[in-house]
């Protein structure tokens, strides 16, 4: 015999019985095999559409007191974080001090204190601002990884942009949250961040090809540049440049292999040569060890421009 099908609303995430009994779902309906019980009270089902925020609605909506947090955070809000932690799809939901830890299936129970607005609601969920998340990251991540969580809680992109960006918090919300909480784990590692912070970097692997730059003698790229063209309009969003030396670098991720995504490269690279720059394309090799390659592609090009002006220099003169 065929099952019922699930109300709209049902499919639209995870849900309590009470939610499900309100729409109408008896207890036996809820326990048949399109449904999936991971945690006591806890109900999702397997033919949903739901992204994460919707997945996670029903932890909160069982205890009013909890906010997911840590990892679970982070995925809310779509941060960059190193792959260990991307792959930790346990819950992590936290509780004031004065309440005890959660304790259910699946799911690593926090005590923590919360200043006002640090939680918040965002697509039906309670979970840790943005801010907040980041600070809580600050004790399981090294500096580095740090950064690059930062960079994905403040990139934002201008008008100029083919899909302007707002920040999820600033800098200054970063700082204001690191003075807000000076007793925390993690303090250390979150005041030694916050300094190489920057706005523009789309991927950790964008912030691990900046930070590997900015650490030599090559100096730190310009992100959020735009190349214009001779009217004025824009026509490159490179990943990073090095605008004195007409340089561009576009990190190529695996979804560069497409066959689509190759031919806009190629018509990217072809435009940027066009109007006078190089590109470097990086890939995710060019950014591994002590001395990564990218520093090799870097300073060839900076050496083929620097002669390609004296050359050009010498023949005028001449």
């Amino acid at each position: 015999m065929a099952l019922s099908p699930l109300p709209d609303e049902l499919l639209a995430g995870s849900f309590t019985p009470a939610i499900a009994a309100s729409s109408g779902v008896s207890r036996k309906r809820q326990r048949q095999p399109d449904v999936v019980i991971p945690s006591r009270g806890i109900r999702v089902p397997l033919n949903g559409n739901a992204a994460v925020p919707a997945n996670l609605r029903a932890y909160t909506a069982l205890d009013k007191t909890s906010a997911l947090t840590y990892q679970s955070g982070a995925r809310i809000w779509a941060l960059g974080i190193p792959p260990g932690l991307e792959e930790d799809w346990r819950i992590h939901i936290a509780r004031g001090r004065s309440d005890g830890k959660p304790r259910r299936r699946n799911v690593v129970g926090h005590r923590l204190s919360f200043q006002p607005g640090e939680v918040v609601m965002h697509d039906g969920v309670r979970v840790t601002s943005p801010a907040r998340t980041w600070l809580d990251l600050a004790s399981l991540l090294t500096v580095d990884e740090l950064i690059a969580a930062g960079d994905s809680v403040v990139v934002a992109h201008g008008p100029d942009f083919p899909r302007p960006k707002n920040p999820l918090a600033t800098i200054d919300d970063l700082r204001r949250m690191i003075a807000a909480h000076p007793g925390m784990r993690g303090m250390k590692t979150a005041r030694l961040a916050i300094d190489e912070i920057r706005i523009g970097a789309d991927s950790p692997q964008e912030t691990r090809m900046r930070l590997s730059l900015a650490r030599t003698s090559l100096g730190e790229p310009l992100l959020n540049h735009v190349i214009r063209n001779s009217w004025g309009q824009p026509a490159v969003w490179p990943d990073a440049a090095y605008p004195d030396h007409r340089i561009v670098l576009q990190y190529d991720g695996s979804h560069h292999s497409d066959p689509r995504q190759i031919r806009l490269d190629e018509m990217r690279r072809v435009t940027t040569e066009r109007l006078g720059w190089t590109e470097i394309r990086v890939f995710k090799e060019d950014l591994e060890g002590d001395k990564p390659f990218v520093l090799e592609k870097v300073r060839a090009a900076t050496r083929r421009r620097t002669n390609h002006r004296a050359e050009r220099h010498s023949g005028a003169n001449g």
